[in-house]
């Protein structure tokens, strides 16, 4: 397996301290990054620690300063290169399914699911796939995605539903996790259609795991379904959550191309400010079937371009 070219791990603030004063006394360079304590770079390394807690090594030193810096004289926990020994199952063929979009103002909601045999696990975690989340670059996710592509013994699997569809679909399910659990159990049926497998992982996104179990047909009834908070970790889920949020990324550039203007993801105050300004432009029907309008934000937006 290629050497890790980088790692997240969630430090607390005394650990967080820790690695200050170990990067500081091994004369790391600082600099400024938004959200995060302290940015660091050293010899083939850089380290971003941020306040929520993330902490994220990068570069061709990654393992070693993990294994002889981060590990020993900050976390006091042997992981990396272990990470087999203390979660085996993980390494195991299974489906991980994850979404994107869910937060997001523009654009459509997009469950993946992502099959991985015990090589292509390997594989994936070698090629740098992680948390969607934790990956700074749109251009990067969307270089993951192709390498999971390309992997042998991975398949990726996806539903993409579009704002339109969303719109109608939430008032029918009333609420977004129902939606949420009807697109992931139909992500596993149709991949237990392609691949045999005995066991799926998916985020627990709902108080109760019956919102997918319930979605299930046959064929998914008949597995394991393990629903577990902060699944992204295991690296299957991981991979699905690059699959979904690339497919996410280029339904806004498709949606900017008939917009003409570039679309924000999220469901800030410059997203709203951009909804505003394509209402006057476009029209609130057509704007209407690129956002999801059950958000306050819609009605917010009707009120300042003058069409509510």
């Amino acid at each position: 397996m290629a050497a890790r070219a980088s790692y997240t791990i969630e430090l607390t603030a005394e650990q967080a301290k820790a690695l200050r004063a170990a990067v500081t006394a091994k004369g790391f360079e600082f600099r400024e990054v938004p959200h995060a304590l302290f940015a660091a770079a050293g010899p083939k390394v850089q380290v971003v620690a941020y306040r929520s807690g993330k902490c994220v090594v990068q570069g061709k030193g990654t393992e070693e300063f993990v294994q002889f810096v981060l590990e020993p004289e900050v976390t006091g926990q042997a992981i990396l290169g272990y990470e087999k020994v203390i979660n085996p199952r993980a390494y195991e063929a299974h489906i991980g399914v994850d979404e994107s979009g869910k937060g997001d103002f523009f654009g459509p909601l997009v469950t993946a699911g992502v099959y991985a045999d015990a090589s292509a696990i390997e594989a994936l975690v070698g090629a740098g796939v992680k948390d969607s989340k934790a990956v700074t670059s749109d251009k990067r996710v969307a270089e993951l995605a192709e390498a999971i592509a390309e992997t042998p013994g991975a398949r990726a699997e996806v539903i993409a539903i579009s704002p339109a569809k969303y719109n109608e679909l939430q008032q029918r399910m009333r609420t977004v996790n129902e939606l949420l659990g009807w697109a992931h159990a139909k992500v596993i049926e149709n991949m237990l259609g392609r691949v045999q497998c005995a066991r799926a992982v998916s985020d627990q996104f709902a108080r109760t795991e019956w919102t997918i179990r319930k979605h299930l047909g046959p064929r998914g009834r008949a597995i394991e379904l393990e629903q577990r908070h902060k699944a992204e970790s295991d690296p299957v889920v991981a991979a699905a959550s690059i699959i979904a949020r690339d497919r996410f990324v280029r339904a806004l550039d498709g949606i900017g191309n008939e917009m003409g203007e570039r679309i924000l993801p999220g469901a800030s105050a410059q997203v709203k400010a951009l909804a505003v300004r394509l209402v006057r432009r476009h029209g609130a029907e057509a704007v209407s079937r690129v956002v999801k309008t059950h958000f306050k934000t819609w009605n917010e937006v009707l009120r300042e371009a003058g069409a509510a």
